[in-house]
C-alpha cells in the first residue's frame, strides 16, 4: 500500500518531541512492508517572526525537509492566522497543501490518506482526498473533545466523519464521541496507542536514582508531560505541603517544558516559592526519550491529574517500566488504568481525592513486576498490525471489480 500520512503534529527539528506517538504507529506500518510518506506541515503566518521577537518559543518550527527514521518528511506551511479565524484552519491546511501533494503525487502516487487529529487534519484531508480521488482515515487522539465544544469546528468534524472511510479512536471514549458526532459505528476501529518496549522497561530503582542524581530513600513521585494547564501540574503543587507532613523528604520531580498549547514554567516556580517547596521540587525541564525510562523506574508514583486526554502514552510508559500510576478518569485513562493493581484513578478536579490517592499509592506495595509485564503486552507493532488491517479493509473496499480482479491476477 502506498499511505500519504498528515498531521501538524509531528517531530520536526525544533520539536523533536513533538507527536512521537505518530511516528512510532508509522515507523511500525512502514516496517511491514506498506510505503508511508509523512507530511507534517507547520503552521506559518507572516508576522510569525515579528511574534516571535517578543514572545520567545513561538512556532518555533520551520518548514523544510527532515530526513527521519520513515525516510524524508516534508514539513510545509500552512497558513494559520495566530488565534483568529480558527474555524477556518481545516480550509487553510488543505489549500496550503494542495500544490504540495500535487507534486508528490506524480513520484508517489498515494492510495490512501491517514489523516492523524481530527481538526485540522482530519478535515483538510476529507477536502484533499476529494480532490485526489482517494479514500481517507482519520485518528482521533483526544484534542477532538474541546474542539466539539466549538460551534464551527464540531460541524466541521461532523461532516469529515461522515465523509471517512474510516476513523480509528485510540480510546473507547473518543469512538464514542466519533458516533455520537453522527460517524456511523461501523466505520469506528479502537486501536488503542502502544508502547516501545525495547525502550521502556523496568530498571534497577537505585541505579536509576544514582543516574539521575535522586535521593536513594526519599519517596518521588513524578510528572511527565507539557508544562500547560490541562496536565494539572500545579494542582499537585497544591497538595504537596500536606504530603510533607507525612512524608518530609518527599520530592516531586516534573519532566516536561513548553508546548503550543503554552507554557506556564513561570507560574509553576513562582507556585514552587510561595509554597516554600524549594528543594521538594525538581523541574527537569525536556528530556530525551532515551532518558525517560530512568526517571520512571526511579520514582514510586506517577502522577497525571489531566483534564483531557485521548490516550496518554506517558502512562503506559510508566507502567511498562513498573511503576504504578495516579490519574483522572478523562478519556482514555481509565482503559490504561484498567485494573487497580496499576494504579489509582480520581475524579477529574477534587483536590482530597488526590491527595488521598498520592498518600495511599505511597503507602501501597505494589508488584512493579506484574505492572511491567501488563503494559508489554501491547507493543507498536501490535498496533501496526491493527491499524494495517483497517487500511487493507478500506482499500478493498474502495476497488473497483476491474482492479480488484487486476490486483488479483
Amino acid at each position: 500500500m502506498r499511505i500519504l500520512t498528515l498531521s501538524s503534529v509531528y517531530p520536526n527539528p525544533a520539536q523533536p518531541s513533538l507527536g512521537l506517538f505518530v511516528r512510532e504507529r508509522m515507523r511500525r506500518v512502514a516496517e511491514r512492508g506498506q510505503d508511508v510518506r509523512i507530511v507534517a506541515p507547520v503552521p506559518y503566518f507572516p508576522a510569525d517572526p515579528l511574534i516571535r521577537s517578543v514572545r520567545k518559543g513561538y512556532r518555533p518550527a520551520i518548514p523544510g525537509l527532515m530526513t527521519g527514521e520513515n525516510g524524508t518528511v516534508l514539513h510545509p506551511p500552512f497558513l494559520c492566522p495566530p488565534g483568529v479565524l480558527k474555524g477556518l484552519d481545516g480550509c487553510l491546511y488543505a489549500l496550503s497543501l494542495l500544490p504540495v501533494l500535487q507534486k508528490l503525487q506524480r513520484r508517489f502516487p498515494f492510495q490512501l490518506i491517514d489523516a492523524h487529529f481530527t481538526y485540522p487534519d482530519g478535515v483538510a484531508a476529507s477536502l484533499l482526498a476529494r480532490r485526489f480521488r482517494v479514500p481517507f482515515t482519520i485518528t482521533l487522539r483526544g484534542t477532538e473533545v474541546p474542539h466539539a465544544r466549538e460551534g464551527s469546528k464540531r460541524v466541521q468534524m461532523t461532516r469529515a466523519f461522515r465523509r471517512a472511510d474510516a476513523l480509528i479512536a485510540v480510546s473507547r471514549s473518543l469512538g464514542e464521541l466519533a458516533v455520537e458526532l453522527g460517524a456511523p459505528s461501523e466505520k469506528v476501529h479502537v486501536i488503542p496507542n502502544g508502547v516501545d518496549t525495547r525502550r521502556f522497561r523496568p530498571m534497577q530503582k537505585g541505579e536509576a536514582r544514582r543516574a539521575l542524581g535522586l535521593p536513594a530513600g526519599a519517596p518521588v513521585i513524578l510528572t511527565v508531560g507539557a508544562l500547560v494547564r490541562r496536565k494539572g501540574i500545579h494542582r499537585v503543587l497544591e497538595v504537596l505541603p500536606r504530603l510533607h507532613r507525612r512524608h518530609p523528604d518527599l520530592l516531586y520531580v516534573v519532566v516536561g517544558g513548553g508546548s503550543v498549547e503554552g507554557d506556564m514554567s513561570g507560574e509553576l516556580a513562582r507556585m514552587i516559592r510561595e509554597k516554600d517547596l524549594e528543594g521538594r521540587v525538581r523541574l527537569e525541564g525536556p528530556r530525551p526519550p532515551q532518558i525517560l525510562p530512568a526517571y520512571y523506574s526511579a520514582a514510586d508514583l506517577f502522577v497525571l491529574p489531566t483534564t483531557n486526554e485521548g490516550w496518554a502514552n506517558v502512562l503506559v510508559e510508566s507502567l511498562a517500566c513498573g511503576t504504578p500510576v495516579v490519574t483522572t478518569d478523562v478519556g482514555g485513562n481509565r482503559e490504561v488504568v484498567c485494573r487497580d493493581t496499576l494504579g489509582i484513578v480520581i475524579p477529574t478536579g477534587d483536590r482530597g481525592a488526590l491527595e488521598e490517592a498520592l498518600v495511599t499509592g505511597l503507602a501501597r506495595s505494589w508488584n512493579r513486576t506484574a505492572i511491567a509485564a501488563h503494559a508489554a503486552r501491547r507493543d507498536w507493532s501490535q498496533v501496526a498490525h491493527e491499524v494495517v488491517r483497517v487500511f487493507r479493509k478500506v482499500l478493498y473496499a474502495n476497488e473497483t471489480p476491474e482492479t480488484r480482479k487486476g490486483s488479483m491476477g
